[in-house]
């Protein structure tokens, strides 16, 4: 395949999961009892996400414009790629650049997203025969010439112990937060919680802590989460609410809650699930500075930075960790 061909096979794609045909609903259902953190309405923010911000045709046009060797034929490598499973299809961008690349992909998917990711290759394969070889599901990498993994801080150094003496990619863990004025309007703050409960706040671009000026109201950020209130009819996520808050109670720990997220003053840019924290401060130029300079962030929210609601609407330039994936498979 050419990358004008790849280029149509993905937007055949994008066609295909924005559609409701009764064999993509059956898959949806089958992923859901598969993994309960992967509801039928988050299963469909994530499609609805990929086909619009990945495999829509004009973003593919501009982004492959940028990338001039995506054209050129090359000694296809053998990449393994780790996928993590926290979010529905979250690996799908890694594969997506793997498919451009030209490259012999070998997969390790996570057991908690095996579904989705093994649909998109079989329709892919039932449409494309050739492209058959090009992806291949393992449950061990080896002798693979480049890795990219995708994990927690323990599993980012067994990789680097055992991918280091390869060209790699390692992530750990990253979250995101947002920095608040106080100034913010209903609609921003509406469009903050989907940034915080998107995904259960299971992805690396949730927000996670909230950064607020001192005497700032709580009672609006409040009402806004509401709009998640249904997540505590969610049997998991309502287990994690009652268990933080029976710690947050038996620790006569401070905390708010609108009855299905608590929020709680802590350092930590990392929360547990069903809890946003949150701190203060004084001087906002001086935090956006100290901020964007936390390598553990993922995306920032606020004016400035990522706008209010699009931190869980990435782009295809919208790399993992800041690393160019792309660029760094044409180099191989």
């Amino acid at each position: 395949m050419n990358i004008a061909e790849k280029e149509a096979a993905l937007v055949r794609l994008g066609q295909y999961l924005a559609g409701n045909s009764p064999e993509l609903t059956a898959v949806k259902e089958r992923a859901y009892l598969a993994n309960g953190w992967f509801t039928p309405a988050f299963i469909d923010q994530s499609l609805n996400s990929i086909c619009r911000y990945y495999l829509d045709p004009a973003a593919l046009q501009t982004w492959l414009q940028q990338y001039p060797a995506t054209a050129q034929e090359r000694n296809p490598k053998k990449v393994g790629i780790v996928v993590a499973g926290n979010i529905p299809l979250v690996g799908f961008h890694d594969w997506l650049c793997g498919f451009i690349s030209g490259h012999h992909i070998k997969l390790k998917l996570s057991s908690k997203d095996e579904v989705l990711m093994r649909h998109v290759l079989d329709k892919m394969t039932e449409w494309y025969p050739e492209l058959a070889e090009q992806t291949e599901v393992l449950e061990i990498l080896k002798n693979c010439d480049a890795y990219i993994a995708t994990g927690s801080n323990n599993s980012a150094r067994y990789f680097n112990y055992y991918f280091s003496k390869y060209p790699h990619i390692i992530r750990h863990n990253r979250t995101s937060a947002a920095i608040l004025t106080g100034g913010e309007n209903a609609a921003e703050l509406e469009a903050l919680a989907d940034d915080v409960m998107l995904y259960f706040g299971l992805g690396c671009r949730n927000v996670t802590k909230v950064m607020v000026p001192e005497g700032y109201d709580f009672e609006p950020l409040l009402k806004a989460l509401g709009k998640y209130d249904y997540l505590a009819d969610h049997h998991k996520y309502k287990n994690n609410y009652d268990y933080n808050l029976a710690l947050f109670l038996l620790n006569n720990s401070a905390y708010l809650t609108n009855g299905s997220i608590l929020l709680h003053e802590a350092a930590s840019l990392f929360s547990p699930l069903s809890v946003l924290h949150y701190g203060y401060y004084k001087d906002i130029q001086q935090l956006r500075e100290d901020m964007a300079a936390q390598s553990d962030l993922q995306c920032l929210v606020g004016q400035q930075f990522t706008p209010f609601g699009k931190a869980q609407q990435p782009a295809l330039a919208d790399y993992a960790d800041g690393v160019d994936t792309l660029a760094f498979l044409l180099e191989l």
